[in-house]
């Protein structure tokens, strides 16, 4: 009877001591991590800002090469006019971009001779008061009316083919569209391989006008001078001639 004890105590020992390894072998589980936070659904209060209106020197200097029709947009302040026109117009406006070789291919004179009118007036030709995508320049009327002025002072002739090849005419120059740089439904920028030369600034000058002589007098016909005699005059000359016919006829009678 003892004996039964005593192997049963030992067997519970030896379970006790097995459970007791197994435990201490096992690894030891990490703590839970906890579930990753994701970012809160956006709302329409926090639906993210819209980028706003495109801005015309942004466009240009993401392009690159167009340091001097830059410098020039902000030297006469076209460049913002055209970022406030766009954001407070529904028509837009195009832009041809000419690039900085399309600048030096000029004379060296032909921007230093400028006045700053002048300076404007070439700036703003290469405006037009609306945007035009590449297939609406197909249906255009020419002459196109620029920001520089009407049509009349500042003609300005755009072509496009079917394949949207757009050329464009001053009457002084004929440049090519070689990119399409921007464009959305208030803005239209298009790279083009000459600086467009309106005829009103560089185009032949009309010789002013020869100034009118003043009409010649006329001159007074010469005056005829009658000699006036007097009565006393005549009474001296009847007596001279009365005493002269005396003398004669004496001497006639000796």
């Amino acid at each position: 009877m003892m004996m039964k004890q005593l192997l049963l105590s030992f067997s519970a020992l030896l379970v006790f001591l097995h459970f007791t390894t197994t435990l201490a072998q096992a690894p030891a589980k990490s703590p839970a991590q906890a579930p990753a936070a994701q970012a809160p659904a956006l709302t329409q209060a926090q639906s993210p800002a819209s980028s706003g209106p495109a801005n015309v020197t942004a466009i240009l200097e993401k392009a690159g090469k167009f340091s001097t029709l830059i410098l020039l947009l902000k030297n006469t302040q076209v460049g913002d006019q055209i970022n406030s026109q766009i954001s407070n117009t529904y028509k837009g406006l195009t832009l041809f971009a000419p690039t900085d070789a399309a600048f030096s291919n000029l004379k060296s004179s032909t921007l230093n001779s400028l006045s700053d009118k002048q300076t404007l007036q070439l700036i703003q030709f290469h405006v037009l008061p609306t945007c035009i995508s590449l297939s609406q320049f197909q249906a255009v009327s020419n002459p196109l009316h620029t920001v520089a002025g009407d049509s009349e002072q500042f003609p300005l002739n755009v072509t496009a083919s079917s394949s949207n090849q757009v050329s464009i005419s001053t009457g002084l120059v004929n440049a090519t569209v070689t990119d399409n740089l921007y464009t959305d439904s208030q803005l239209a920028v298009y790279e083009v391989d000459k600086v467009l030369l309106p005829l009103k600034v560089f185009g032949p000058k009309t010789p002013a006008p020869a100034p009118i002589a003043p009409p010649t007098p006329k001159q007074a016909p010469p005056t005829t001078i009658t000699p006036v005699v007097t009565s006393t005059a005549m009474g001296l000359i009847r007596h001279a001639a009365l005493s002269f016919g005396v003398a004669a006829i004496a001497a006639f009678s000796l």
